[in-house]
């Protein structure tokens, strides 16, 4: 007889965009339950990065009550004002925003003003107080005792050592791995790996975390990412549902391209973060299936004592392009920060040409969330089949309420 298998979930990066994330989760829990899905956990192995691990960590601190999981992100993410983010008043713009750009511009001039050196474009200290009030990870270890859970796992790349590193918490028995400029560490996950896991490029500040002996900044996990699925597989993941925060890929047929003049900041920005955000887990998608297609072709007797195993996967990721929804909420902005962006080239032009994508990793207000989390369900709906084949669930309402009855 085969052992359940586990599940995995892993939730990508991409700031104010991880809002569609929210909205898929909540789709396939209700999809799930509809179809008479058992109680409990369905994600026992939680892999997060940059805004994701803020809502892995979310997700894991509740995983004895997931209904309770889902209820409270979807309230934190449709009820959210960037206040709660980072520091939009005058005073607090100026002293990280205004003071960054200026260096930027005059660093040349103004390089013996050390006083005049901020670590990034906003403050968010703010997120301290949001982070205390959503995750309380001191549950971790006590829900993982219980059964709960298998593994929270949470990455963050080093500005000090250039080492992409997996911290992670789970049972006695996973043992941390080492592979080419990436390794894990096991031990107790703090505030302080969320908030580097977070730290944006830029735009928030670096974190300093203990590794190996030694304290090393830290900054954003999706940087120097090249496996993003990987961690969910060495916790013991063997079908795993990863929930993008980008398109990733662009619709068949020629594209139409409106001239526009010289790239701004803004626009440069965006584009970088984006192939920082999307780039490597598109790669590493790729890459499973290939791995999955080959091992099919391999007799089952002689794929049993291999090292390789088949890993069931679901990608979920927007069917829109969330910088063109982003446009049409940038007046949604405090103006201290429109004012700020606008100093880089985000403007209110039009689509595809004004910054908006580099403003919508930024953009934590509720009509910019509530629109992606929309988006995320109906993408989610329109792939119900799917998730109930992913979960081994009867795709039938008679199936379905035999299912919950037989479990009841």
């Amino acid at each position: 007889m085969h052992a359940a298998p586990t599940t995995g979930l892993i939730l990508t990066g991409g700031g104010a965009r991880a809002a569609y994330q929210v909205g898929v989760l909540r789709a396939v829990h209700r999809i799930r339950r509809a179809a008479g899905a058992p109680a409990g956990n369905p994600y026992p192995v939680l892999v997060g990065t940059s805004a994701g691990a803020l809502n892995a960590a979310a997700l894991a601190t509740d995983a004895d009550d997931a209904d309770a999981g889902i209820a409270k992100l979807v309230r934190v993410w449709e009820n959210m004002h960037v206040e709660q983010v980072y520091r939009t008043d005058s005073f607090g713009v100026i002293r990280t925003g205004a003071k960054w750009m200026t260096m930027m511009s005059m660093g040349w001039a103004i390089a013996r003003m050390r006083k005049l050196r901020p670590r990034s474009l906003l403050d968010n200290q703010p997120l301290h107080g949001l982070l205390a009030e959503m995750i309380d990870l001191d549950r971790i270890e006590r829900l993982i005792a219980d059964g709960h859970l298998k593994a929270l796992a949470v990455s963050a790349s080093s500005y000090t050592s250039g080492s992409h590193v997996t911290f992670y918490q789970a049972e006695a028995r996973h043992a941390p791995w080492i592979r080419s400029n990436r390794l894990a560490v096991q031990g107790p996950l703090t505030m302080a790996h969320l908030l580097a896991s977070a730290a944006i490029p830029f735009m928030f500040p670096a974190v300093t975390l203990p590794l190996q002996g030694a304290y090393e900044w830290f900054g954003d996990g999706s940087m120097r990412q090249t496996a993003p699925i990987s961690p969910a597989i060495h916790l013991g993941a063997d079908r795993i549902l990863v929930i993008g925060a980008g398109r990733m890929r662009e619709p068949p047929g020629p594209r139409t391209v409106v001239p526009s003049p010289y790239p701004s900041i803004a626009q440069i920005g965006g584009h970088a973060l984006s192939s920082i955000f999307l780039d490597a887990l598109a790669v590493d998608a790729e890459r499973l299936q290939r791995i999955n297609a080959t091992l099919a072709l391999i007799p089952e007797e002689v794929r049993a004592h291999a090292t390789l195993k088949p890993v069931r996967l679901l990608l979920i990721s927007p069917s829109e392009r969330l910088d063109d929804i982003a446009a049409r909420h940038l007046d949604a902005l405090p103006g201290s920060i429109r004012s700020l962006l606008r100093g880089i080239g985000v403007s209110n032009a039009g689509p595809g040409s004004n910054g908006a994508a580099l403003a919508s990793y930024l953009l934590f207000e509720d009509a910019f969330t509530r629109e992606l989390m929309a988006l995320g369900e109906k993408d989610t709906d329109a792939r119900r089949d799917e998730v109930l084949q992913f979960f081994d669930l009867p795709a039938d309402a008679t199936a379905a309420a035999a299912a919950a009855t037989a479990a009841a």
